[in-house]
This record gives C-alpha cells, structure tokens and sequence, in this order.
C-alpha cells in the first residue's frame, strides 16, 4: 500500500485494543493485541492493521468509526449450529427440570423426532421466516459466521428442503451460512423398526442428491447409542467421504465410546461434544489434525454434570473451538458470550483460550482459517466493536449484550442504539 490507498473506504481509528487470534506452536493458539489502535477496510477486505498513528498516515478521506474506549475484535465463528427448524420445545425444557432425562424424552417420542414432526408441516418460505430472527440474534452477539446443520428432516425432501432454505437464507441477509448435511441426526419414527433400510436412503439417495446439487460442504452423524452406532458411522461416514463431503462427527456427547478414535482415523475435520471422550481418543485426534469442537452449553442446558476435558485437550496442544450448539432442544442461545462464560468457569478455560476458542479455531473447524476468524491483511473484514475495557471483561460480566456494533464483510450489519 502506497502513501494513501484511495480503494480504503472504512476505518475504525482510536480502538483502546485489538484482539487478534494467532496459532504458534503449541497448536491452540494465542491472542496477540494492540493498543491505541486502527483498521483500514477496503471492500470487504482488511487492507491495514496497526497503531492509530501508523494507519491514519495512510488512509484518504473515507467513513471514519471512533472505537475510542473499546475492545475490537475479529467476529465470532460458530463452527456447531442447527438453525433451521420450526418451533420450539420449552415444554421439555419444563419435564427435565421436573426429573427427565434427554434421553428419558427421546425414548418417549420427544427430542429430534418431534422437531422432524413440526419441520415436516413447514414450507420452504416458512423456514426462512422462521429462522431469520434467529439468524439476526447471532449478528447482534457477535457472530459473523455459522456452520449450519439440516438434521429435521431426516427424509430425502426435508433434508433437501433445510439445505435449500441455508442456501437461499446465505444468499439473502449478512450472517454466512456454512451448510453440513445431517441426515443421519436419528431414526425418524417411519424407520423405527427397519433402521438399516433408513441408512441405505441416507446412502443411496440423500447423500448423491446433496452433492449434485452442491448443498453441503460437510456431512455430520450423530454417533451415539441410542441414535447410531460405531459400524452405522463408519459406513455413513465412508459414503460421504468417497462422494466428496468433509466429514464432521457428534462423539461421545453422552457416554464414553470409540467413536471419536474411528472419526479420526476415518479423517474427521472435526469431532464435536467430547465430553466423555477418552486419552487415547485425544491422541488420535491431536495426530490426525482433528479440531475439537467443545458446546459446553448443551450440557449446561440438559442440566448435565459432565462437560468435556478441555485443560487436557489445550495442553495436548489441540485447536479447541466452542461452538454454541444453538438448537431448539438441548441449547437454545444465539449468544457465544454466554458459551465463553460456561467454558472459563466449568471447563476452566482462561478467558483468552476462549477468545481464541470462539474465533481462529472455530474457523479453522470449518475449514475457513485462511479468511476468517482473526483481522490480518487480506483477510475478510468480519470485525465486532465491544463495549469493553479488556479480553477477560467479557465472560466475566455475563448475560448481557457488550456489542457496539457487528460488521461484516467491511459493512455495519448490526448497531446497537441504547
């Protein structure tokens, strides 16, 4: 860039400090900061970083935001969400506060199956509808990015029916829309008692109609005992992987198995929950260049006990990203803040592992890290303004919403007035 750039048409001047994710050698990744600093935006692209004075000594008259007293950092990447459905489920929010269990509720025709129930009735255009508030409730929390899962269809037309409305919903709002393919999220009830013939459509028929028509980048399973087990997720899997799909897992969310050990070795780009997962399955993982992907939430929201070993996980030198795992039945937030929160005090994350943990990492489970997910030169200008004096004020003072404003893309996509 030479003495001024005249493509430059915003900067962010006096920010009290930048926060920028970095990997280094340990593999988990550092927060590197700036004080009294700036950043050029040219498009939709950061085109300069630095101090206030070296970056204002480069830059024509263009917009100009003051950050003076805030925090900025790169937008939040939430590598884990089911955003698509239609209607909730507080009534079984209710029966687990009265004693039963996720799976008690399962069993009973509840959980997955009653949101495939209600997804089922909806129409394409009230997908969207349905989901665009929710869509915005991410933005407004600093969210610039979600992977998005389809997982209520769970029949060749639903499941193409979600990832059409994720692509479509990509298209036509800010937030960007990642899409993974999760037929294989439970046995619908017409599958009940002939789960291998439900297996062969996800196969056979879902899979090859996902691919021609490009919806997902990742294939996802739900690998479980109650749901599917280690030979269905190898065999799942396996077909994904030879059509072409990334593959995602959800492991050993509610019991110990082999699952995440079978994940890697079948190349995972990422295994998600781990809460249960074992020292030979992080080893695994950390050899095969797995990204953990940690939604805390989820098992503050069950009312569960267990959450996953992330102080091991960061010392074995694993990428660790937290995801919300936002979903009508076991997390229903938006908000990676509140995520953060959870993980610093029941998984004893510092607040910087979980800065790093929301942002670069969680970038890097969805393949983007070369674009999104830190603020350096030439990466996409996805960048929040905070309302806070300090990376360690933000899970700390939980619950409420510290964002100035969201910008995405090098364009102000949410600002808060109050």
């Amino acid at each position: 860039m030479g003495v001024t750039d005249p493509t430059i048409d915003l900067v962010i001047n006096h920010i009290d400090v930048i926060l920028i994710p970095e990997t280094n050698a340990d593999g988990f990744g550092s927060l590197r900061t700036i004080n009294h600093g700036a950043i050029a935006c040219a498009g939709d692209e950061i085109v300069m970083i630095g101090t206030h004075d070296d970056v204002m000594a480069h830059v024509p008259e263009c917009k100009v935001i003051s950050a003076a007293g805030k925090l900025v950092a790169p937008g939040f990447v939430d590598a884990h969400t089911h955003p698509v459905f239609f209607g909730t489920r507080e009534q079984e929010f209710k029966m687990r506060a009265l004693g039963k269990s996720y799976q008690d509720i399962a069993l009973a025709g509840g959980g997955i199956r009653s949101s495939v129930r209600k997804l089922r009735s909806a129409s394409e255009t009230e997908l969207i509808d349905h989901t665009i508030p929710h869509l915005k409730n991410f933005l407004r929390h600093g969210t610039t990015t979600i992977e998005a899962k389809s997982g209520y269809g769970l029949s060749v037309a639903d499941e193409i029916k979600i990832l059409r409305v994720i692509k479509k919903l990509d298209s036509m709002q800010p937030l960007d829309l990642v899409p993974t393919f999760l037929g294989a999220h439970e046995i619908p009830d017409e599958y009940r008692n002939d789960r291998q013939k439900y297996i062969d459509l996800i196969i056979n028929e879902m899979i090859p109609l996902v691919v021609d028509e490009k919806l997902a980048e990742f294939c996802d399973i739900f690998c479980e005992e109650h749901v599917f087990t280690i030979e269905e997720t190898i065999k799942i899997l396996g077909a994904a992987k030879d059509a072409g799909l990334q593959l995602k897992i959800h492991s050993e969310q509610l019991a110990s198995s082999a699952a995440t050990k079978i994940a890697a070795e079948l190349g995972v780009i990422s295994a998600d929950h781990l809460d249960y997962a074992s020292d030979d399955s992080l080893q695994q993982m950390k050899l095969r260049g797995v990204t953990p992907v940690l939604l805390p939430g989820a098992v503050f929201f069950l009312g569960l006990k267990t959450y996953a070993n992330a102080r091991k996980m960061i010392d074995l030198g694993l990428p660790v990203a937290l995801a919300t795992d936002f979903n009508p039945g076991s997390c229903m937030t938006e908000s990676l803040p509140i995520i953060m929160t959870i993980a610093c005090t029941q998984m004893k994350m510092t607040p910087e592992e979980s800065w790093v943990a929301a942002t670069l990492n969680g970038a890097r489970a969805i393949d983007r890290d070369h674009r999104i997910g830190t603020l350096k030169e030439h990466y996409v200008a996805d960048l929040v303004v905070w309302d806070i004096k300090n990376q360690d004020y933000l899970p700390y003072h939980f619950g409420i919403n510290h964002v100035v404003m969201t910008i995405k893309k090098g364009q102000i996509v949410f600002q808060n007035k109050a």
